[in-house]
């Protein structure tokens, strides 16, 4: 595994909107310094995502200089939205966590979403993801913190499992649905130059400098169908999984990191297993 190397980062700045592939980014404890630090809610505080709202693949969220958003989507003027200032904050439910967090100060960025999705939406903003909301205790170190991402500060995937994903594809009922991209699981850093399904097995990596312990194995769900080019939704590739990759209920691609250490990783840094 001495050629492993990082292939790609990603960051997404709207939970659920279309992200950017920066050669570089800092690693924060909770994750990607500006990943998935707005969302969106529905009138009861909820969070929306894909799963709800598939047409969210096609919006467009870009990082600004201090952590404001510009976005962009069909049929949409493009809409510059600043981080709020943290006087007032509104409960927001993200799966099983209750949080506090600050709607986007402007009217207009609420409009914006609401307009495009056809529903009353609003735009939120995790002021302090260092007290914010807790990594799910069951795979958590004290202490540890999470931005709006489902559940970890970030997702690793590998070309080469996705290589094999794609070939097991090839042999199912819905192989013309495959060749299946990568940003079909949304992931924050992508590695290259191992075997497939290496990842299965790692407790603890480095990456470059900064070193990450491995918290569990990245459940998935129906964003993975989605095709994030047309929002179009398929079978793949949760059929194929539900046939190879199924574990403890969960179809499983992907693992889940927890940053042990700040610092910055670059596209291209070695990556070694250290556990």
């Amino acid at each position: 595994m001495g050629s492993a190397q990082l292939q790609s980062i990603h960051v997404h700045p709207v939970k659920a909107f279309r992200g950017q592939a920066p050669r570089e980014a800092v690693v924060e404890p909770w994750g990607l310094a500006g990943d998935r630090r707005w969302v969106l809610v529905d009138d009861g505080g909820k969070v929306v995502t894909q799963r709800e709202q598939p047409r969210l693949a096609l919006a467009a969220a870009e990082l600004l200089p201090g952590g404001g958003v510009r976005l962009s989507a069909p049929g949409m003027d493009t809409l510059t939205v600043p981080v709020p200032r943290p006087d007032v904050s509104v409960p927001v439910n993200v799966f099983r966590d209750k949080v506090e967090a600050v709607p986007a100060e402007s009217d207009a960025a609420h409009a914006w979403c609401s307009e495009y999705l056809g529903a009353e939406l609003r735009l939120i903003h995790m002021a302090d993801p260092a007290t914010c909301r807790p990594v799910d205790p069951e795979f958590a170190l004290p202490g540890e913190t999470v931005s709006f991402a489902d559940g970890y500060p970030l997702l690793l995937t590998s070309a080469a499992s996705l290589d094999a994903l794609n070939s097991l594809i090839a042999q199912g009922d819905h192989a013309a649905e495959g060749p299946l991209p990568m940003n079909r699981f949304r992931p924050n850093v992508v590695v290259s130059g191992t075997a497939a399904w290496a990842e299965d097995h790692w407790s603890r990596l480095s990456i470059g400098d900064v070193v990450f312990r491995v918290a569990k194995m990245s459940g998935r769900c129906v964003v993975t169908t989605t095709d994030q080019s047309t929002a179009d939704r398929g079978r793949e590739p949760l059929r194929t999984l539900g046939r190879h990759r199924r574990l403890g209920g969960k179809l499983v691609f992907g693992q889940n990191l927890v940053p042990l250490s700040p610092g910055t990783i670059r596209v291209g840094d070695p990556v070694t297993v250290l556990e």
